[in-house]
């Protein structure tokens, strides 16, 4: 029954390090959020777009031998870790591949790893109800532990685990009420993010012309955000993108031009640009905001598969 659901996940608002007994504290994992229906015959992966990713991480049916229960859904990230540490650029190298072939091959050297967080459904009921506490209570010893399927653990001090987290190269933590409910594709505040550095989901809404080594493709890509359901320019960013994205998000890019600008306001621009649909959505490292909305330093990181335009809000 569970494996016909969709769920979308819960979602997180940003916050600053605190402590508090009311919550409970985690590491927070830089991959890709991951719903997974598990039971003893399957295995079924959902992306938070609602997509069906189980064919890119074979290594995962593994779980359905490790689970101690009939069936249950949970939810977790994905993640590539390197030395213990979430990997995003070769995670990467395993979001965008559809050659089966290629996919077995990638899942030996660049293996996969599903960091539990939550349990939304066990033996076929929901316990999204209930409060986090209990359903984390409930998630210990349903499944034994392996190198692809590990329990995301709980902390009591935020401030301490920000401060430790930072330093062994995680971007961050998150911080959640024990008494919260799961209420999915809701970003309540139940739960927060708290990272030291800024990365935003952006959409590409086109390209500039490329000059010298990039003449062939484009100089930088042209970002925007919804703002109060408006798409809204903040900045463009050409640094992070090497070759081999570049020939990628060009060719993706020349399927999707328009001849009209996506912005209800035609940004003023140094270069001559080239419009597409607002439909790509690629994550963004910056600094800050500047004064007129745009994104200051901003840094290429990668294309967000699992992300809808329609989620990338300032």
């Amino acid at each position: 029954m569970t494996c016909t659901l969709n769920i979308k996940p819960m979602l997180a608002k940003s916050s600053r390090p605190f402590d508090s007994e009311d919550h409970i504290f985690e590491l927070k994992w830089d991959g890709t959020r991951c719903i997974a229906f598990v039971d003893r015959n399957n295995v079924r992966l959902q992306n938070r777009r609602l997509l069906d990713i189980t064919f890119r991480y074979p290594e995962f049916q593994q779980f359905k031998k490790y689970l101690r229960v009939k069936s249950a859904v949970f939810d977790g990230e994905i993640v590539v870790l390197k030395e213990g540490i979430p990997n995003f650029e070769k995670l990467q190298q395993r979001e965008h591949i559809e050659d089966v072939r290629r996919i077995e091959i990638l899942s030996g050297l660049i293996p996969a790893t599903y960091v539990v967080f939550d349990l939304l459904y066990l033996n076929g009921k929901s316990i999204m109800h209930k409060p986090l506490a209990e359903r984390r209570d409930l998630l210990r010893g349903l499944f034994s532990l392996s190198d692809n399927v590990i329990l995301s653990e709980s902390y009591s001090e935020g401030k301490k685990l920000f401060k430790m987290a930072l330093k062994k190269g995680f971007e961050g933590i998150m911080a959640k009420e024990k008494t919260s409910p799961y209420l999915p594709s809701e970003r309540s505040g139940y739960w927060l993010k708290i990272k030291k550095s800024f990365d935003i989901d952006a959409i590409v809404c086109g390209y500039l012309e490329g000059e010298g080594g990039r003449k062939e493709y484009f100089g930088s890509l042209i970002l925007g955000v919804y703002d109060k359901g408006k798409l809204i320019h903040i900045g463009q960013v050409g640094t992070g993108i090497d070759e081999k994205m570049m020939q990628r998000l060009f060719n993706i890019l020349s399927s999707m031009k328009t001849d009209r600008s996506p912005f209800d306001t035609i940004p003023e621009l140094r270069r001559r640009a080239f419009w597409c649909r607002p439909e790509m959505v690629v994550r963004i490292g910056y600094h800050e905001w500047t004064k007129d909305n745009r994104l200051r330093i901003p840094v290429f990181k990668g294309i967000r598969d699992d992300k809808g335009p329609e989620e990338c809000i300032i």
